[in-house]
């Protein structure tokens, strides 16, 4: 389970970058074969591979694995502001509106 999320984020910075499995594959000095194994989460790299994998795709671990990890909160935060930014005033609002309600109910659940 873990492999094939993690596998997903790397594919999806991978594309994000604008690179082929090709292109990546001989960024990081191996076989396009490897790199579709680790994207579809039949394989996982050893921690120097990974390392190299992160640098090239200029990432942090947190992006790759913050939906495997417990302690990663801050991380998404940051991730889901960095979207809402982007995004329309009017959808910002009603985003924001929606996400200060559930804030409330949670707070108020608390007590």
């Amino acid at each position: 389970m873990i492999d094939k999320r993690v596998g997903k984020r790397i594919k999806q910075r991978r594309e994000e970058l604008g690179m082929t499995q090709e292109q990546f594959a001989e960024k990081i000095g191996v076989a396009v074969n490897y790199i579709s194994t680790i994207e579809r989460g039949a394989s996982f790299p050893r921690y120097e591979k990974l390392v190299t994998i992160l640098n090239a795709l200029q990432t942090s671990a947190d992006s790759v694995f913050c939906d495997v990890l417990d302690h990663c909160n801050d991380y998404r935060a940051s991730r889901l502001s960095e979207q809402i930014e982007k995004l329309p005033a009017n959808e910002q609002k009603r985003i924001l509106g929606m996400v200060e309600l559930m804030v409330k109910q949670a707070e108020e659940n608390l007590q």
